[in-house]
């Protein structure tokens, strides 16, 4: 029987088009905007923006060896276990993927999942998928990263429960090895978008050694194109080159991750030249970047602002007439006009625009006077309508708390506000301890494998629910979605829309994307799935 690659025609035409990703936007090879100057990429409009892709960007000539590249990065991780940090590019992932690389990447051009760490991922039916390593691939400790390690480091991130286990669990039947090279991971049911699990966290393949003392005394060593050098929690993590990376010798002799406090500090330590690389979502500062012709790497997402609602037991969401009444009483438009200046597209639509299954659902519209009275009857019930906010205490944080409370509290809920000092605490409240009512936040529904997010943040069992929203009917839709593709994988998508506009698991407020911009003298930084970033061709000029 022929094996078939993992294509455009395979993963890609069950949930994207290529063309919709780069929209106004440069070849995200990064050669062909030579000939925009940066009057015209600043005319693009707000909706070609949002679109994403790589722009503004140009190959920089011959690539230079030497040098260290400054991130401003979203998050800071906290661990480099990647089953103790969520393994995204907004809680510090890019560091990880840098220290272990990743078996597949997501290729924003090609429109497909790429091998990286890995020779090839193939599947004829998407239920078995045959992983082929590259021959000869050592991590850094010298120890080769064959079948064994590979399984290894995935069980381990199995078996403590890293981000999306469950969904592992779930769906993989069996892992077994073909040969010293070779894996096979056979599936329960196909799975279309499986590709997507080996960019990420599940990905990201630890040595034996980093593993042998178990979690507790977990070593970051890899085979990615960089190692552990320092960490200096809150100030500075400090990875230098690999010289015994697999592929073309890394050209930087170190990467530095440091997190100023917020996407404005961020973009202005950019300007500065104080860092090389930032990472920003907020819809104003993004405009900002754009506008100034910064080039960067933008990655659209559904639900890229939004207020999750903690939906479980004792809380006053786990009323499904308080989650409506705040939704009814919460204005999109308004919010985005006192919190970013009007920048980013208000709607409760949970897709991005960007995405090629989007499509126009029927939304609730602004309705205060309807909000009071779904409030007053949950009160004569004697459910509380006292409500604790979780948000971020920059200023654009602060000026949305107030914005949220007053929307609230005019509906008839009681709001007090609580504000954190950074990202980390903040997705440790959310998704690890659920010590919140209700939470400014993001979804983020990535545009190549929105299957994967709602498997980990809506299906009632899933331990990465941040809300602990659960329902029968989108547990039902989400594992339809597993294998399907094209028109069906659009109607289900559809159907999922319709059932959050009815059920309320969170406030939708926004699409949007993070943005990543970076100085002139930047090249070969390559953005992948889970707004991961790739330094493995990065170098500076």
């Amino acid at each position: 029987m022929r094996i078939r690659t993992t294509t455009l025609t395979r993963v890609g035409a069950a949930f994207l088009a290529s063309t919709l990703l780069v929209t106004g936007c440069a070849d995200s090879g990064g050669d062909k905007d030579n000939d925009k100057d940066k009057s015209e990429k600043s005319s693009m409009s707000k909706d070609e923006i949002w679109a994403g892709g790589v722009y503004g960007a140009d190959d920089g000539g011959t690539p230079k060896d030497g040098g260290t590249l400054t991130v401003g990065d979203y998050g800071e991780p906290r661990s480099l276990d990647p089953t103790v940090t969520i393994p995204n590019g907004a809680v510090g992932a890019s560091a990880m993927a840098a220290i272990y690389d990743v078996l597949m990447r997501w290729d924003d051009e090609a429109g497909a999942y790429v091998p990286q760490l890995a020779e090839s991922l193939t599947s004829d039916d998407n239920t078995t998928w045959r992983l082929t390593l590259r021959k000869g691939v050592k991590f850094s400790d010298g120890t080769p990263v064959d079948a064994a390690a590979v399984m290894g480091s995935i069980g381990y991130y199995m078996s403590n429960q890293g981000f999306n286990t469950l969904l592992l669990y779930t769906n993989l039947s069996e892992m077994k090895p073909v040969d010293a090279t070779t894996i096979d991971f056979v599936m329960k049911a196909p799975w279309a978008s499986f590709p997507a699990m080996l960019a990420t966290g599940p990905g990201m393949i630890v040595a034996p050694k980093a593993i042998a003392g178990g979690k507790d005394k977990f070593k970051p060593i890899g085979a990615g194109p960089f190692v552990f050098e320092d960490y200096k929690p809150s100030e500075e993590l400090v990875l230098t080159r690999n010289d015994d990376y697999f592929g073309e010798r890394p050209h930087l002799d170190k990467l530095r991750f440091v997190w100023p406090a917020s996407d404005q500090a961020r973009m202005d330590s950019l300007k500065r030249g104080d860092i090389d690389q930032a990472s920003v979502r907020t819809p104003g500062v993004v405009e900002e970047a754009r506008t100034s012709g910064t080039a960067g790497a933008l990655v659209p997402v559904g639900l890229g602002s939004m207020v999750w609602i903690n939906n479980r037991e004792g809380r006053p969401g786990a009323d499904e007439r308080l989650r409506k009444a705040m939704d009814l009483a919460f204005d999109p438009e308004a919010f985005l006009e006192r919190t970013a200046d009007g920048h980013g597209i208000a709607s409760r639509n949970i897709y991005t625009p960007s995405a090629p299954y989007y499509t126009e659902v029927t939304t609730p519209e602004t309705n205060i006077a309807e909000a009071k009275k779904l409030v007053e009857e949950a009160k004569a019930d004697g459910v509380s309508t006292k409500l604790v906010y979780l948000g971020q205490s920059d200023q654009t944080s602060k000026t949305a708390a107030v914005t949220i409370q007053a929307m609230l509290e005019a509906a008839g809920f009681t709001v007090q506000v609580e504000l954190l000092n950074n990202i980390a605490d903040q997705t440790s409240r959310i998704y690890v301890t659920h010590d919140y009512d209700i939470a400014s936040s993001s979804m983020s529904i990535p545009v190549d494998d929105p299957y994967s997010r709602f498997s980990s943040q809506l299906i009632g069992a899933s331990p990465a629910n941040p809300s602990g929203y659960s329902n029968p009917e989108m547990d039902k839709l989400i594992g339809s979605l597993q294998a399907a593709t094209g028109e069906e994988a659009t109607s289900i998508l559809t159907q999922i829309n319709e059932l959050w506009q009815e059920t309320v698991p969170g406030i939708a407020i926004a699409p949007g994307g993070f943005f990543f911009p970076w100085n002139e003298n930047v090249h070969g930084i390559l953005p992948s799935s889970e707004f991961l970033m790739l330094y493995h061709q990065a170098w500076k000029s």
